[in-house]
């Protein structure tokens, strides 16, 4: 009985397991049913405005190291799986035939069928099964670290790109206005208003400006390569991204730093992974220990000689022989390889207690990092936003001046680099908020909490 409701319990948590990963699946990736069916297969990424989901359906159809994942889980699964051969009967059966020359004898014909299950282990078998299972969730946990650290390296590049390509159009606005203060001295140095060195600084500003842009156009191109990379793309491929809502990251976003660790403690892959690992581990030693103890099974068996010449089992020749009882057996002398196993069995256990416990406080580190760098991430987004509006004043203001001749073409110069400075620490801060984000749902095992606003 003992071992029926063993059986019963694993097979209750192989359901609830495999139940958490379809709803894995569909939650962190709600829309896979519109993905291209052969996108693992195309060699150029379809050329369209992507969301963020998309991408990410994109990648994971294609990425080999979430395939390799998944396939490591299937092994794990399918060796779980042989382990039910635990509660089994094992039936064999045997067919043959021979003669004695030497004593001319007839052919001597045999079949013979057999059968033994096992009774009673001490809950050795218990052990193993309980091993084997612990083995495949934390297969299943790995799984899950992988393919959310994939979709977070895709959030990284993604978001990458967005800055890139925002840097770029705070370049072309800087050339714009560098072009029109050119047109401006000139056309002052020519009514005599202003001295030719006016002239000079604005060239000087408007080839600077140029620079810039080629500047951030070849960071746009390896922002974009290092997208199209992580799909599996061709890095000369082009790819269009839609831009994020900008209410994303408000107050009502904020979460406590004890809340977020509990959900980490329940959540988090790698920690549940070690968690498996350390259950198998005790179950491996305890069956380590168990190999010494006696096992008790019942076994039977039938067969079927035939020694005459005429026919083969011919039934009125041919013989029945049956036989049922039970076997106790006990190892008494290996050569110390069960102690031995027992001893490595129990030092694996304490490696993997110890490893448990530096995963779990890498975790807990993890997510107050994170926490702490999302919040200085808000903090920075809202002085970078204060910081361009009065940068973009104070440049609207010095080209005023400068056009009455209150002020001088260094003053308009100073205001336009403080704004293209402005606008690129307002690019990056907006940007990194929607990675600190994520890094805070990455670090709590929760990446689809991440990409709900990102549809």
């Amino acid at each position: 009985m003992n071992s029926f409701r063993c059986f019963l319990m694993a097979k209750t948590d192989i359901f609830l397991l495999e139940m958490k990963k379809i709803f894995l699946f569909f939650i962190c990736v709600p829309f896979c049913a519109k993905a291209n069916d052969n996108c693992a297969t195309v060699h150029h990424i379809p050329y369209k405005e992507m969301t963020l989901v998309e991408v990410i359906n994109m990648g994971l159809c294609r990425n080999p190291q979430t395939a390799a994942a998944y396939a490591n889980l299937q092994s794990a699964r399918y060796t779980k799986n042989s382990a039910h051969s635990y509660y089994l009967p094992s039936v064999s059966g045997h067919v043959g035939g021979g003669r004695d020359h030497t004593q001319h004898e007839d052919w001597n014909y045999n079949a013979s069928l057999s059968a033994s299950y096992l009774i009673f282990d001490f809950g050795k078998r218990e052990s193993d099964f309980a091993e084997t299972l612990s083995t495949y969730r934390a297969a299943g946990f790995d799984y899950d670290e992988t393919i959310q650290n994939f979709i977070y390296s895709i959030v990284g590049a993604y978001y990458a790109l967005l800055n890139a390509d925002a840097d770029v159009k705070s370049a072309q606005s800087a050339l714009t206005v560098a072009q029109t203060a050119k047109d401006m001295a000139n056309k002052k140095y020519k009514s005599g208003a202003v001295a030719k060195a006016d002239v000079y600084q604005a060239d000087t500003n408007l080839a600077s400006s140029k620079l810039s842009l080629e500047r951030a156009k070849n960071n746009r191109e390896i922002a974009k390569g290092t997208l199209l990379n992580t799909l599996s793309f061709p890095a000369s491929d082009e790819i269009i991204i839609k831009d994020m809502p900008a209410s994303f990251g408000g107050d009502a976003e904020n979460e406590n730093i004890d809340e977020l660790i509990k959900i980490a403690s329940k959540q988090r892959p790698d920690m549940l992974k070690a968690k498996s690992q350390t259950n198998a581990a005790w179950h491996r030693r305890n069956s380590a220990f168990l190999k010494r103890l006696p096992s008790i099974s019942v076994n039977g068996g039938v067969e079927v000689v035939d020694k005459t010449v005429g026919g083969m089992f011919d039934n009125m020749s041919a013989k029945t022989h049956g036989n049922f009882g039970f076997s106790v057996s006990m190892p008494i002398f290996t050569g110390f390889l069960n102690y031995y196993n027992a001893r490595s069995a129990n030092a694996y256990y304490e490696s993997a207690k110890y490893t448990e416990q530096s995963i779990s406080n890498n975790a807990m580190m993890d997510v107050f990092t994170a926490y702490q760098n999302y919040k200085t991430a808000r903090t920075v987004l809202k002085q970078s936003e204060s910081l361009l509006r009065s940068a973009t004043e104070s440049e609207r203001v010095m080209a005023g001046m400068y056009k009455v001749g209150r002020a001088t073409m260094l003053d308009w110069q100073q205001s336009q680099s403080d704004l293209i400075d402005a606008r690129n620490q307002n690019n990056s801060a907006k940007y990194d908020l929607f990675i600190k984000r994520a890094a805070v749902a990455l670090a709590i095992g929760d990446i689809k909490s991440g990409l709900k606003d990102n549809k």
